[in-house]
């Protein structure tokens, strides 16, 4: 049974994950987006309380 020689296939598995550790990050970094990015504030937002009665 050829299938269970692990022999040629584990070659194929390393080199094709070399492949996309190498050359896909490379590619997916490359595009840009087409807004910038924008920083939020840092300061602490004042919110009001409820003045509602509860019953």
């Amino acid at each position: 049974m050829p299938q269970l020689n692990p022999t040629p296939w584990f070659a194929i598995l390393v080199f094709s994950w070399l492949i996309f550790l190498t050359v896909l990050p490379k590619k997916v970094l490359n595009h840009t987006f087409p807004n910038g990015i924008t920083t939020t504030d840092t300061k602490k937002l004042k919110s009001n309380t409820w003045n509602w009665p509860w019953h």
